[in-house]
Parts: structure tokens; sequence; C-alpha cells
């Protein structure tokens, strides 16, 4: 389920800005195919690199080649016909844009608090009545630079992917699996898609720890989580996994860490 104990306040300065967007929307002739606003937009400290690399991994995801941050940091998407990539993946980032919900993503790297992303609610300093309801997609992308593992399953596991399970979370208030075993309905959502891009699927929610990690005397502790895909033509599944230090990366919590929260 999201965290509802905390809250980002969002400042006049910025809700304004997001408001003139509107305004601009009214006034100005526009057509539906370049709309004038996004309602996923980062904010000004998040580096053009990181934007540029969250930007080239959702590219890759929905087939949208053209899908960009602007100068103003908001997500736009491109209208070509794709050729490739997840529909799935393509629906949410089209209704998060034009959707309710106003999406600020932050940059969280080297945050002891967020392992990989997470979503917290923001709420609006000097809040009106017809203010929409506003989310916060916090990206640690120096935990993503941690990862390694087989291709296939880090290829099914970066910045894009894990901002995707944030985006589902906020726009189908999906929630994640409280048992060992089970994927939860959000991941569930994203394992449609990385179906769609021939990707292996993630078969578990929670990371655990690497076999003889435990009782091991080092101060890493590696924790693994397990991709899977189905191989017609030798009728198995393939096996691929990711690893990665919690010590580093953050979340270790019972022999148990909740990789996407």
């Amino acid at each position: 389920m999201l965290s509802r104990t905390r809250g980002i306040f969002f400042s006049p300065v910025f809700r304004a800005a997001w408001l003139g967007s509107i305004l601009l929307l009214f006034s100005s002739v526009v057509s539906q195919a370049t709309p004038s606003r996004s309602n996923v937009v980062c904010r000004e400290d998040i580096s053009q690199a990181h934007r540029e690399q969250l930007a080239a991994k959702l590219r890759r995801i929905t087939g949208l080649s053209e899908l960009r941050f602007d100068q103003d940091g908001g997500l736009r998407q491109s209208y070509e016909r794709p050729v490739s990539g997840s529909s799935s993946a393509r629906e949410l980032i089209a209704n998060s844009i034009n959707g309710r919900n106003v999406v600020v993503i932050e940059d969280a790297s080297n945050s002891a608090a967020v392992a990989f992303c997470r979503v917290i609610p923001g709420k609006w300093k000097n809040t009106a009545s017809n203010s929409p309801p506003a989310f916060v997609v916090q990206i640690d992308f120096a935990d993503f630079d941690q990862l390694i593992g087989d291709g296939r399953a880090l290829e099914a596991f970066n910045v894009g992917w894990g901002f995707l399970h944030e985006l589902d979370h906020i726009a189908n208030d999906t929630p994640d699996a409280v048992l060992l075993g089970d994927t939860g309905e959000c991941e569930a959502h994203i394992n449609k898609m990385r179906r769609e891009c021939n990707l292996p699927q993630r078969r578990d929610y929670f990371s655990t720890l690497l076999p003889g990690t435990a009782n091991s005397t080092f101060t890493t502790r590696f924790v693994r989580i397990v991709f899977e895909q189905q191989d017609p033509a030798a009728n198995k599944k393939n096996r691929y996994w990711i690893v990665w230090d919690a010590n580093v990366v953050g979340g270790l919590a019972q022999n148990q860490i909740a990789s996407l929260r």
C-alpha cells in the first residue's frame, strides 16, 4: 500500500507555475496532439544527465522514440506509431501525463531512506479546494548503479521500471505484496509490461539474502531477486538473477528487502 505517513509541501511558486500552465492551456489554441502541459514533472535540481537516463529507459520500454523531458522538466510523450515496446506502459505514461494527479520526480540519490524508488504523498501549501492530488516519486539513481547480475534481468529492472512501478501505485492505487512468494498487484502490472517487451518477469516482490550471506563475517549483505521467462522451444523456464549489497542500497530488515516500495 502507499505510505501516507509523510508528505512534501509544494511551494506557492511551484503551484503558481503549474496553475499557470493550466491557464495557458485555455488561453492558447493548442491541438490535441500537442498538449501544453504535463502532470509529470522533474524538480529543478535533477541533473540533465539523470533526466536523460530516465527518459532513455522509458523510451526503450514504451517504444516511443520521442519521449523526453522538456526544458521545464515536464515529461512529454510522442505520437508516432511505435513498432515495439509495451502498450500497457504507453497507456500508463499517457494517463499519468494527462491525468488529474500531479507527479513530481525528485532525485534522492545516495539517500539511506530510499531503496531504488518510492512514492510519498505531497501536499500543497495554502491548499485550495481545486488543488489536484500530488505525489512525489523519489529516485535513488545511485542504487541502480549497484546492481550486478544477468543481462536479461538487468534489462528488466532499471530506473525506468522502478519509475513505472511508482506511477502504477499512483494511477491505479495498486498494493505491493505482503507475503513472500507473491509479486503483488502493482508488480503484476509491471510484469505484464515486461512480457510485452519480451523480457523475463519478476517472480517475487521481496528480495532475499544470498545463500551464505546471513552468517558471513563480512560487512556486505548481498541480496537477490529472480526473474523468469518461458522458453517455448525447450519447454522450460529460464531463470535470471540480479544481486546487490543491501548495506549500500538500504532496506535490509529481518532478512527480507522490499526492493521497490
